[in-house]
């Protein structure tokens, strides 16, 4: 005897739709909003708001961090203990000085200071919330990351 798969009706699914919206945003989902960090160096104390992202969240679980920060081009750069998820992947629009990233090739963070051109090789994973100034300040330095919310 054949089986027939159950009827869904505009009904049942407008039903659905309406009942997954009523339940607060962490009942149906894992993602973490408005997350922000510190970046501790050279004297320095900066605050990031880091994207509601895959990539950024597995970054965010990571924390606290304790890294070497140094110069590298128009950059900051710091390595991580580990690879990250690769979902939320470039290009991305709107790239912009105080930008942190992720380079896939080499495993690193990347904290633009410059100008730059989003590709497929990086990972935006948040933005600084005050000036790049703190970025300027040339050398390798101990760099403490720590999740502040």
């Amino acid at each position: 005897m054949k089986r027939e798969a159950p009827l869904i009706t505009r009904r049942t699914l407008l039903g659905g739709g309406i009942a997954g919206a009523a339940l607060p945003h962490s009942a149906w989902s894992q993602e973490t909003t408005h997350m922000k960090a510190r970046f501790v160096f050279a004297g320095h104390d900066v605050t990031v708001t880091l994207h509601d992202n895959p990539s950024a969240r597995d970054f965010g679980s990571m924390l606290p961090l304790d890294l070497t920060f140094s110069d590298f081009s128009n950059e900051k750069i710091a390595y991580l203990p580990r690879r990250i998820n690769l979902e939320a992947r470039g290009p991305f629009p709107n790239e912009a000085p105080g930008d942190l990233c992720y380079y896939i090739p080499w495993g690193n963070l990347a904290f633009f200071y410059g100008t730059y051109v989003s590709t497929r090789d990086l990972i935006r994973l948040g933005r600084i919330d005050g000036g790049v100034e703190p970025l300027l300040t040339r050398g390798e330095f101990p760099l403490r990351i720590e999740r502040l919310s």
